[in-house]
């Protein structure tokens, strides 16, 4: 075993997705290939660290199908030295029987942009489920914003995921996830029509002590979204973690006042994790780009806090 899958292990106890109660009734295993073979069971290592010239790289690369990761690019105008870098996939979307892992380190004082090319989706699934599981390891000083792009359920989808966030008391990680409804204008709409979608992540020490966790499981046929208090009116939903030292966040925080836009149809709010460790950012809007926005001027006063400088305007593709 490698040893930063070693260290990984030791740190982040291996989850096992059957044991969830959500998951109990999508246990069936897939009539054509079976959970976990090749070509569905995805896995990623990435490191970044600084070189002898004090340059962020990405020294370490191990990526097997379908997910692909070429190489880290340095397009940031704020920060020219950052490597930014992509995760595709060459499988289409998530199905039933699908796993995937990916777990990235961010060595002393480095830092680090990670993306997706395009957005997740979720088709349809009919015998199990698929499962994500992700370790993000931060060491002193280090830096990391993870923004993919949005999730798309589509219908009967089951999808669980677990996201550790194993953070070093003077790092920052922002780590952002937006999920849609379903595929909103898809014939005549797909909205919440998705099985079970179950998120759960948790932030500790790299001496192990835990500091939060944060789970929901939304399974539309039993508990209407659409109720007051959960989704209501709103279709799309952003949620943004921020594991900080706690005089930055107290920065952040001030600067970033909770708000409901009727006409725009956009609802923000902030609170503190416990434990000092950080920020909790929930955006809901109607539609991925607005959302999106949000998220990214966000995590630009964020790294502005941190770094000193903002993020630069997305690219008008993307």
């Amino acid at each position: 075993m490698e040893p930063l899958k070693k260290e990984i292990t030791a740190a982040c106890p291996e989850v096992d997705f059957s044991k969830a109660r959500e998951m109990a009734s999508y246990l069936t295993e897939p009539r054509a290939m079976y959970v976990g073979a090749p070509g569905k069971h995805g896995y990623l290592r990435m490191v970044f660290e600084l070189d002898k010239d004090k340059k962020s790289i990405l020294r370490d690369l191990d990526r097997r199908v379908p997910i692909i990761v070429q190489q880290a690019l340095y397009f940031d105008e704020e920060m020219p030295g950052m490597p930014c870098v992509y995760i595709l996939s060459s499988g289409g979307p998530n199905i039933d029987g699908d796993r995937y892992q990916q777990d990235i380190k961010v060595c002393k004082d480095a830092y680090a942009f990670v993306s997706t090319g395009a957005a997740t989706k979720l088709a349809e699934m009919k015998y199990n489920y698929s499962g994500m599981i992700q370790h993000l390891t931060l060491e002193e000083n280090a830096y990391l914003e993870f923004l993919p792009e949005p999730i798309i359920p589509c219908k009967h989808t089951r999808f669980i995921s677990d996201t550790t966030l194993n953070v070093h008391p003077t790092a920052t990680v922002v780590y952002a996830e937006i999920y849609m409804p379903g595929r909103k204008y898809y014939r005549n709409g797909e909205l919440f029509e998705y099985d079970v979608l179950s998120v759960c992540s948790h932030g500790q020490r790299p001496d192990g002590t835990q500091l939060f966790r944060e789970k929901f499981v939304i399974c539309p046929d039993k508990i209407n979204p659409r109720m007051l208090g959960v989704m209501a009116s709103f279709d799309v939903f952003a949620n943004v973690i921020v594991m900080t030292p706690a005089d930055k966040a107290k920065i952040i925080y001030d600067k970033t006042p909770a708000y409901l836009d009727k006409k725009k149809k956009i609802a923000t709010g902030i609170t503190y994790l416990p434990n000092n460790a950080g920020l909790l950012f929930k955006v809901l809007g109607m539609e991925p780009g607005p959302v999106k926005k949000i998220v990214r001027q966000f995590c630009s006063s964020v790294r502005q806090e941190i770094k000193g400088v903002p993020i630069p305007e997305e690219f008008p593709w993307r």
